[in-house]
């Protein structure tokens, strides 16, 4: 059994989590500038086993377009032709960088903690992947 992976897609940066081997828990992997998710991930495919990815497809509640769903389709058509073999699924990822925030004040972290972007999309790939796990486990 291998990892999922999880991708909150930006224009600026992307926030990767993972589950572990038995696809129990979501952890906060990484977060790393989009132009380099090719690189890293094929990187992280020598060491890590991952049978699937998910990336956060960014709509309106009326299922229309946002400034981020033709960024995060580019992205996708980018990880279908580098990883052919590799499952490839969206999910709804509305509300996650919200709910990042939320998250992070309930933890108790400092101002200054919370405005670190890098972590706030870690977290909302995060939140992405538990909320798949639970509506698909």
């Amino acid at each position: 059994m291998g990892r999922i992976l999880a991708i909150d897609y930006g224009k600026k940066r992307t926030g990767i989590a993972v589950t572990d081997p038995l696809q129990i828990i979501a952890t906060g992997l990484t977060t790393i500038p989009s132009h380099e998710l090719i690189a890293f991930l094929k990187n992280y495919f020598v060491s890590e086993q991952v049978e699937l990815i998910i990336i956060g497809l960014p709509v309106n509640w009326d299922e229309s377009d946002t400034h981020g769903t033709q960024p995060a389709r580019d992205a996708i058509k980018r990880l279908q032709k580098a990883f052919p073999a590799m499952p490839i699924k969206t999910v709804d990822e509305r509300y996650t960088s919200k709910m990042a925030k939320d998250a992070m004040l309930e933890m108790g972290l400092k101002k200054m903690q919370r405005r670190d972007k890098k972590l706030v999309d870690e977290i909302a790939a995060t939140i992405m992947l538990q909320e798949y796990m639970q509506s698909n486990f």
